[in-house]
């Protein structure tokens, strides 16, 4: 499970490049891996290293060294397109990513986001040019994201606001995912079986 999502302030990585599909986020020869926290290395593994295993000169931007401990990716648009894959949310956790600004991603990756503690927030076009020329401006400018209240809040006093799936927010701030919410609710599930009559079986009298 996730840990539970809390407000945090951090930099911003940008990476603009638009239509970044799952096979580069984490190639394909990675699926097989089963250790989310190992999955670190695999993000972007074909922009970052090359054939022996060195990383790439100039770096790749996560690997720049003040880009260490950043937690907001600002990412072009349709971020997460191409094939369905749990293991590029796992993996840009895992590198340490909770929250990404796009002006769009790619539905089944938005939904395995916030399934595995990252959340996609989704800005418009404008504010979106905005963001990159400030992070060009001030590489050290520093958001706020706060679930809770759904804002973004910006250098200079600014706000951004953004939507967010109601159950998936509950999920995210609790730390969980949908077998999750079930088990926690077992107590409740027992007790409304208690409540009604029990269930009849309409096999009874059919042959086996």
């Amino acid at each position: 499970m996730a840990e539970p999502f809390q407000t945090f302030t951090s930099r911003m990585i940008p990476l603009p490049a638009e239509n970044v599909d799952t096979d580069q986020i984490v190639p394909a020869r990675y699926l097989k891996v089963t250790d989310k926290d190992g999955l670190a290395e695999a993000l972007f593994h074909d922009w970052r290293f090359a054939e022996d295993g060195r990383t790439k000169d100039p770096p790749f931007v996560l690997d720049r060294p003040e880009m260490a401990d950043r937690r907001i990716l600002l990412a072009g648009d349709n971020f997460g397109s191409g094939s369905s894959r749990e293991h590029a949310p796992w993996a840009l956790v895992a590198w340490g990513i909770r929250a990404i600004l796009s002006t769009g991603f790619a539905d089944i990756f938005r939904s395995n986001a916030l399934k595995n503690g990252l959340l996609p927030i989704t800005v418009e076009p404008g504010r979106h040019r905005q963001l990159f020329e400030l992070s060009s401006a001030d590489p050290n400018a520093e958001l706020t994201v706060e679930l809770d209240s759904q804002v973004v809040h910006l250098p200079g006093d600014e706000d951004l606001p953004f939507e967010v799936d109601p159950f998936a927010k509950v999920m995210l701030l609790a730390g969980t995912d949908e077998l999750g919410y079930l088990l926690g609710r077992l107590a409740d599930i027992d007790a409304w079986d208690a409540s009604h009559p029990a269930r009849i079986d309409t096999r009874l009298g059919t042959p086996a």
